[in-house]
């Protein structure tokens, strides 16, 4: 009895990270993990209504690379001939580190490379004294700040930052043993 090789349809091949990067759209299931994926500066959509055909249409007409934990899905997008990635894991940590499996992965987190994590706009640098005008005292102790140029949200370099942080030198160590 003769064994029969099935074919696999190979995964998408990301290319860099922030300025080159692959672009997403991430289904309902996996919200958190998409604003994460905009922290690390990855162009990222999310909708948590959005239907299978919606987001399927997404992926055809703008080139993006669907992540979903939904199995079915992801078998009819690649059936298709869509890009899809099937992301595994019970938390952003596990499910960043399936992605680091990818040719062409890289989370580094840098700089004025974020994208707003609430709206997937780009971020630019404001001058502190502008955006502490609008802060609390708490909150206008930092050194650098950032404001969506889509819908205004105001960043800074919080504790959330160091948590980050700690999480991309965490990926970077992983995907360098992998």
């Amino acid at each position: 009895m003769s064994r029969r090789s099935v074919p696999t349809r190979a995964r998408p091949r990301l290319r860099g990270t922030v300025s080159d990067s692959p672009r997403f759209v991430v289904d309902a299931m996996l919200g958190s993990l998409s604003r994460k994926l905009r922290i690390f500066g990855f162009d990222t959509l999310y909708s948590k209504e959005g239907t299978d055909d919606e987001m399927i249409r997404i992926v055809r007409d703008q080139g993006r690379i669907l992540l979903t934990a939904d199995v079915a899905l992801w078998e009819r997008l690649t059936a298709i001939g869509g890009d899809a990635l099937l992301v595994k894991g019970a938390d952003d940590r596990s499910r960043m580190s399936s992605l680091l499996g990818v040719p062409g992965f890289s989370a580094r987190l840098a700089l004025g490379e974020s994208r707003c994590s609430v709206c997937n706009g780009e971020l630019e640098k404001v001058a502190r004294r502008v955006a502490v005008a609008s802060l609390s005292s708490g909150q206008a102790r930092h050194r650098y700040y950032y404001r969506c140029t889509a819908c205004g949200k105001l960043y800074w370099h919080g504790k959330h930052w160091e948590r980050l942080r700690r999480l991309s030198y965490q990926l970077k160590e992983r995907k360098r043993l992998t």
